[in-house]
């Protein structure tokens, strides 16, 4: 499973960014690789791997405290590469764990909280989702519906949320709602909380391997002391996404980078007209422009971690780093599909998945056109959301 890596990067990692890139990479090897196509077939996620990437320290790994991994968040976006690499829903439990419900408790919560909730996310023995997306709100989080009424000693939580991984399963529930003031708070929902309710989505054809959840709450009360005391405002969701954005940024590289090197050893070996389809210029054409982008899209997710390291990334360019890296990863998946031709369709292969769910992650987490106004936004000082 060696990647393809023509502009010598490997050169720009350290020793532990490397270490914790080859660790994952085996992990994929040896216990997903066999999961992944009876997994998808009857689209379930394979639950015995979430306690596994906890003792690996999978789980927002450049954090430093409550047992998490401390490294970099180059070494974050590699780790998320190679996950990515076997199926993106693979990614998605880790960067919903992760980069979501971990990063949202440890930005947002009390020192009580961390304590009460950090060690079993971060560990995996209990698991988290995050829930801000709603049935009529999904590029615009801020018209959310679902209310947090104080009463006493407790909140009430009134409303739904769609498309939500994990949330029917899920120990620790992130809730995001509008207390009495309209305020945007984050409030920790726990497993057979009264009130509270989920279902699968079902006929999915896209990260099938994900569990994916509406959910609703209906009269749901929490203790008060379940409210995330430092979130206050729709930035403290959005900056979570932040975290997760970066992750698919690293992630797509290597769904793109297993679409390459599936459709170079099948062009390689497939012959038509008695010589192999690798030969042929059209075929060359679409190698060559996946491996170019394949590169540039390194280039972008290892400057935009190195940006982080030193405090000066802005959200903008993590959503041109998430916007160019989707886009091109769909475009090589969908290219590989081509080289493949009728075996392309077939879970034989891994493209046609590919394919599939990078449809999804190019939707979650920002649309591609959300992040282009993000960025007009940015580059022109004005803003086109809204008409």
């Amino acid at each position: 499973m060696d990647s393809i890596d023509y502009y010598n990067i490997e050169e720009l990692l350290t020793y532990e960014e490397r270490v914790a890139r080859d660790r994952a990479r085996q992990f994929v090897q040896d216990e997903v690789a066999p999961e992944v196509i009876p997994c998808h077939r009857v689209a379930k996620f394979p639950e015995h791997l979430i306690p596994c990437m906890g003792v690996l320290r999978f789980y927002a790994p450049y954090l430093k405290e409550h047992g998490c991994a401390g490294l970099s968040y180059t070494a974050y976006g590699l780790i998320m590469q190679e996950l990515e690499r076997a199926d993106s829903g693979l990614r998605s439990l880790a960067s919903v764990q992760g980069a979501l419900a971990i990063q949202a408790i440890h930005s947002f919560g009390s020192p009580e909280q961390h304590t009460r909730w950090l060690p079993g996310l971060v560990s995996g023995k209990r698991l988290g989702c995050f829930a801000l997306t709603e049935h009529g709100h999904g590029s615009d989080p801020g018209g959310m519906e679902t209310r947090a009424r104080r009463d006493g000693d407790h909140y009430v939580l009134d409303g739904s949320k769609c498309w939500i991984g994990n949330a029917s399963i899920a120990d620790v529930k992130v809730v995001w709602a509008k207390d009495d003031d309209g305020r945007v708070g984050g409030f920790v929902v726990e497993k057979d909380a009264p009130g509270f309710r989920a279902r699968d989505i079902e006929g999915k054809f896209s990260l099938r391997m994900s569990r994916t959840s509406e959910c609703w709450f209906d009269n749901c009360r929490i203790p008060a002391e379940n409210r995330l005391p430092r979130a206050s405002g729709l930035r403290a969701p959005l900056s979570c996404l932040s975290y997760a954005r970066v992750g698919i940024a690293w992630g797509v590289v290597g769904a793109a980078t297993d679409c390459y090197e599936t459709a170079l050893t099948y062009a390689k070996g497939r012959e038509q007209f008695g010589r192999p389809i690798a030969s042929f210029q059209l075929v060359q054409q679409k190698l060559v422009w996946m491996a170019q982008e394949i590169t540039k899209a390194q280039l972008l997710a290892l400057r935009l971690t190195r940006l982080m390291e030193a405090g000066a990334a802005r959200p903008a360019q993590i959503s041109l780093a998430k916007r160019n890296n989707v886009w091109m990863a769909l475009q090589c998946a969908r290219k590989a599909r081509d080289i493949l031709g009728a075996a392309g369709i077939t879970d034989q292969y891994s493209v046609i998945r590919h394919v599939m769910n990078l449809e999804s992650v190019s939707t979650y987490e920002g649309t591609h056109d959300i992040h282009t106004l993000a960025i007009g936004r940015d580059i022109t000082g004005l803003n086109a959301f809204g008409g």
